[in-house]
């Protein structure tokens, strides 16, 4: 009996624990102020945020101070935001737009309900990537920005550099990017294992695809105790979700050996190997239930070919001394042992020379 107490125990400490951590991890934003009237702060005044895409909405009251805090908001917008209180004329507030682990803070004056008010809009526009502004400890990339940017590997370091602490090879703060902490929807992505130059887990290809990105944030010196795990860089990304109204994409991106340089110093390389990179994607959302159900799906292929040994089998008219890349091997004993392969085994070795490596990426 007491071995199964124990158990139900180390259970509920860990699912505490989990519950804390993944509240701990920052995916959404939040909107902060103060409600007062005739110059006091008004107690009990009602705060209605409504996600205008989605339907969702969030509610509060303000304290006795007339202070309220909405925290766990989606990212993006717009919002219509609502204050109100009983014998006070209700504000609205729209085209309020979010970012990642922002606190926008609205700090609301309410009028007299006697005297019809008129609607007040909030209009913002998101700061360029390339703003002078971009000097904080924290940057922010839109889904706008990296539709617009362009990308070369379409990997989310393509545009974490953006931040002006950012180096050479995901580094940020003069740190190695394995000090960073990669989080998507409050997951940590870490590449622990730690040998490839991406610090995100796949290696070379890319674990989430780039049009599943809503926002990305790069926090280098945060005031915020929910940002922890790093002395590189925090780098917070959240993925699209649907909203009340369909939207898709479908999208084709090519790349071969035409794209990478040919010239060493004042040297030209006679001939450039083969490369090619095709990748195809489609996404789709939007509602199942309106203002309450939703759902958005990805799907993402990479085909890819890149030189593989350039060794070459010795012949008649290859000459070792003047190719380097000649062997000793004879190609006639590469022949007689692949024709023995298939014959005895059934088994098809391929070319032994002039051949691509391939790969497909998912």
């Amino acid at each position: 009996m007491k071995s199964k107490f124990n158990f139900v125990i180390s259970v509920l400490l860990l699912w505490i624990a989990a519950i804390t951590t993944l509240n701990a991890q920052v995916t959404g934003s939040g909107i902060t102020g103060k409600v007062t009237g005739k110059g006091e702060p008004l107690f009990g005044a009602s705060v209605l945020a409504t996600h205008i895409p989605s339907g969702t909405q969030y509610g509060t009251v303000a304290n006795t101070e007339g202070r309220f805090n909405l925290q766990g908001l989606r990212p993006g917008g717009p919002y219509k935001i609502e204050v109100s209180f009983v014998g006070f004329a209700k504000s609205t507030y729209t085209d309020v737009t979010l970012f990642l682990g922002e606190n926008f803070v609205l700090n609301a004056s309410l009028k007299d309900d006697v005297i019809e008010t008129g609607e007040v809009t909030v209009v913002g526009s998101r700061p360029s990537a390339f703003s002078s502004e971009k000097t904080g400890a924290a940057t922010n990339i839109s889904t706008g920005e990296m539709t617009k940017l362009p990308s070369i590997s379409r990997s989310l370091n393509d545009f974490t550099r953006l931040s002006p602490n950012a180096g050479g090879n995901n580094s940020f703060a003069g740190r190695d990017g394995r000090f960073n902490n990669i989080t998507i929807d409050g997951s940590n992505f870490n590449n622990n294992f730690g040998l490839s130059s991406k610090n995100m887990p796949g290696g070379d290809a890319e674990p989430i695809s780039l049009d599943a990105i809503e926002e990305v944030q790069v926090n280098i010196a945060p005031f915020d105790v929910r940002q922890a795990n790093f002395t590189g860089a925090g780098i917070n990304a959240i993925t699209r979700r649907g909203y009340n109204t369909f939207s898709g994409s479908a999208y084709t991106y090519f790349r071969d050996q035409s794209f990478n340089g040919k010239y060493v110093g004042s040297d030209t390389i006679k001939t450039v190997p083969e490369t090619t990179t095709k990748v195809y994607g489609a996404r789709l959302g939007g509602p199942i239930i309106k203002n309450k159900l939703f759902f958005f799906v990805n799907g993402e292929q990479e085909k890819s070919t890149v030189p593989g040994v350039e060794w070459l089998a010795a012949k008649a008219g290859r000459d070792a001394t003047t190719n380097p890349n000649v062997t000793r091997v004879n190609a006639a004993d590469l022949e007689e042992f692949s024709a023995l392969l298939k014959s005895k085994y059934g088994y098809e070795t391929g070319p032994y020379e002039n051949y691509g490596s391939f790969g497909v990426e998912n």
